[in-house]
């Protein structure tokens, strides 16, 4: 099994910045792509940024320029820092991760979801 835990999150006035944080543990044997989204009051979950196990990296076209999506493969993490944040930012984000497990001769790659954490982005 494998545990995904946020963290960062918080109330920050338009135009501040934070940094999301999702560590990932338990049976990994490595991770592939690692992905944000988030969802707002009333609105379906939306795909923010993702990135490769190689390093390339993504981004949803209102975030592009202010966010940035990196991660820390010795940590099994996975980061979303934010600039410039907007009102419309405010939802809870979640971390989405393709998990490789099993052994040399049985591998298998499992989608694990973090629970979430609240950005709220207010005056």
């Amino acid at each position: 099994q494998v545990q995904l835990v946020e963290s960062g999150g918080g109330l920050v006035h338009p135009g501040g910045s934070l940094r999301l944080s999702c560590v990932a543990s338990g049976s990994i044997l490595k991770i592939d792509a690692m992905r944000w989204y988030r969802q707002s009051p009333g609105k379906e979950r939306e795909w923010v940024a993702g990135i490769t196990s190689e390093g390339f990296t993504n981004y949803e076209d209102s975030v592009k320029g202010r966010f940035t999506i990196s991660r820390d493969n010795a940590k099994n993490t996975v980061y979303l820092q934010m600039n410039s944040l907007k009102p419309e930012d405010t939802a809870v984000y979640y971390c989405n991760l393709d998990v490789v497990q099993g052994t040399s001769v049985s591998l298998s790659t499992m989608v694990y979801w973090g629970k979430g954490i609240l950005v709220t982005v207010s005056s």
